[in-house]
């Protein structure tokens, strides 16, 4: 965006229409060599208001866990060692813990480096599986050529439009596709951006859509890779909802948003009988990741022991309370596309790790599949309540 802003100013041109405003429009950072990529801090959804507005909020529903006598000190949480990640963890902690969590040891918060000698025993398998990371036409990279395909298909018709105004400069996709970006990240620091409204309510769907593309095809389900890397996670997840309270009552781990998505590939939480399209925007579709990967975004995996259903106490007569798991997302249940039959569209536990174990062997060893030595670790060890 700043080396569209400075062909702009070079060009010596006084931008018409519903560019206008740009003319006379300051750039949202100061510093943007020390400010990109960092947690906002201003503005209404800044991202340490978001964080914090997020713990209190889980403080709120899960009281009766953070006051449980058996509540192990300090609670242990994780997150994936970089500056907005930790930041961001650290301001979670603050409304779910307390302002002084650190120094009474209410929490302790571990970084794991995101680093590629971690093997399997990491947050970030993005940085640890090197074929993902090699591999240039199908690894980490075809998220962006999937993108690169669909821009081509829906701004043609926004720059020609905005050219009818401007006729004295060309705008490619890649200038305009960026200008979409603005909205977004002008908005999170300064509560609203004209981008904002330069554009059409069909070319915000479409912009939506593109963001959807790179996700399914960077780590998500579009990719070879996206579940074997999301499942080291998911598996150790599931091994602790198994092991139930004995393994402790509360579990947050802190990452990008790239990290969360190869989860959902392994998860099949939202499946598509075809891959997403990159001619053209379908109408329906269940990956729409504005809604599960927006900043803050999170997924929680509840378990649940309620009374056992009258169907439930037909085939376990002896059995009079029955465990759950049950999915979260952003604050909306989720329910698992083939197992919903418990309470609040839960899925029983022993249904849940049949899963867990199916969807092990569907997409195969984590070491194999990323050329990871097998000297390297095999799975993600760090979660657990131990001191």
């Amino acid at each position: 965006m700043l080396a569209l802003l400075q062909r702009i100013k070079d060009s010596n041109i006084t931008l018409k229409g519903h560019l206008d405003f740009v003319n006379d429009w300051p750039y949202f950072s100061l510093d943007p060599s020390a400010e990109h990529d960092q947690l906002t801090s201003t503005g209404p959804y800044a991202g340490t208001l978001s964080a914090f507005a997020a713990g209190t909020r889980l403080r709120t529903r899960y009281r009766n866990l953070l006051s449980s006598p058996s509540l192990p000190h300090p609670v242990n949480f994780w997150a994936s060692d970089s500056n907005r990640v930790i930041e961001t963890a650290r301001y979670f902690a603050t409304g779910f813990f307390g302002l002084d969590w650190d120094s009474r040891q209410a929490a302790k918060l571990h970084i794991i480096p995101e680093t590629p000698d971690l093997g399997a025993n990491t947050l970030t398998p993005g940085d640890t599986c090197l074929k993902y990371r090699e591999d240039l036409l199908t690894g980490h990279d075809y998220g962006l050529i999937q993108l690169s395909k669909f821009r081509s298909a829906y701004l043609p018709p926004v720059s020609a439009r905005f050219q009818v105004q401007n006729p004295g400069i060309n705008f490619t996709v890649g200038e305009i596709y960026s200008m979409q970006e603005m909205c977004g990240f002008e908005t999170l620091v300064r509560g609203s951006s004209p981008w904002c409204n330069v554009f059409t309510h069909d070319d915000w769907l479409n912009f939506e859509y593109a963001r959807d593309i790179i996700h399914y095809y960077r780590a998500g389900p579009g990719n070879r890779y996206g579940a074997v890397m999301g499942w080291l996670w998911f598996n150790a997840t599931a091994n602790l909802l198994a092991e139930g309270p004995d393994a402790g009552k509360l579990f947050f781990s802190f990452v990008h948003d790239g990290d969360i998505v190869p989860m959902l590939a392994a998860l099949d939480l939202f499946p598509s009988k075809i891959k997403l399209p990159v001619t053209h925007r379908p109408r329906d579709r269940a990956w729409k990741m504005s809604q599960v990967v927006p900043m803050n975004g999170r997924v929680i995996f509840e378990r649940l022991t309620c009374e056992a259903s009258s169907k439930d106490s037909a085939s376990r007569p002896y059995q009079q309370t029955r465990d759950y798991v049950r999915i979260n997302v952003n604050d909306g249940i989720v329910p698992l596309p083939t197992c919903s039959s418990g309470p609040g569209f839960s899925c029983p536990l022993e249904s849940f790790l049949s899963i867990v174990q199916r969807r092990g062997k569907e997409v195969g060893d984590f070491r194999e599949n990323c050329g990871v030595g097998e000297d390297s670790p095999e799975k993600i060890t760090f979660l657990h309540q131990r001191h």
